[in-house]
C-alpha cells in the first residue's frame, strides 16, 4: 500500500501559476503555520512560507463523481512525498476514506469516517475489495482531499 500525493506535473503546473480546476490562477499567500498541508510533499507548510490555495479535482476528467475542492500547496517547487509510511499531513483525529473503482467512480459502501491510527488498516480493507482500485483520504471536517492510497 502506498500513500500517493498529487502528481509532480500537476504541482508544477499550479506552482507556475497554471489554472486550477475552476479555471483560476492559484491564490498566493503566506502560510500561518496552522494546518496547511501541502498535497505534493505531504508536509505541513511552515509559518511564513509561500503557499498556494486552489481548487483541485483529483480525477483525470470531469464526471459526476469527480469532486472539486480546495487544497494547499507549497508555492515553491517541493519534492513529492508519499510511500509506505503515513505522511506528516495526516495529523487530525479522524479522516474520511472512500474507495473508487478503475472508472474513477465511488464504490458505494466504502466510505467512512475513521480514526487516523486506523487509516492503514481501513485502506487495506477497502483495497482488498476487487471493485476498489484506489482510496481517497479526505478531511473529516471539511472533506478536503488529502491524498490517495494505492495498492
Amino acid at each position: 500500500m502506498k500513500f500517493t500525493p498529487i502528481a509532480t506535473e500537476t504541482a508544477r503546473h499550479y506552482q507556475a501559476g497554471g489554472a486550477d480546476a475552476n479555471g483560476q490562477p492559484p491564490e498566493r499567500v503566506l502560510s500561518d503555520g496552522e494546518a496547511n498541508p501541502c498535497r505534493h510533499c505531504l508536509r505541513d507548510i511552515p509559518r511564513g512560507a509561500g503557499m498556494l490555495i486552489l481548487a483541485h479535482r483529483p480525477f483525470p476528467a470531469p464526471q459526476p463523481y469527480a469532486e472539486v475542492g480546495p487544497i494547499f500547496l507549497c508555492a515553491a517547487p517541493c519534492e513529492a512525498g508519499g510511500g509506505a509510511e503515513m505522511p506528516e499531513i495526516l495529523s487530525s483525529p479522524t479522516y474520511v476514506v472512500r474507495g473508487y473503482g478503475a472508472d474513477d467512480r465511488i464504490v458505494y459502501g466504502t466510505g467512512a469516517v475513521v480514526a487516523t491510527a486506523d487509516l492503514p488498516a481501513e485502506a487495506a480493507a477497502r483495497l482488498s475489495d476487487p471493485r476498489v482500485a484506489y482510496v481517497h483520504v479526505r478531511s473529516a471536517r471539511n472533506t478536503c482531499f488529502q491524498l490517495r492510497i494505492d495498492p
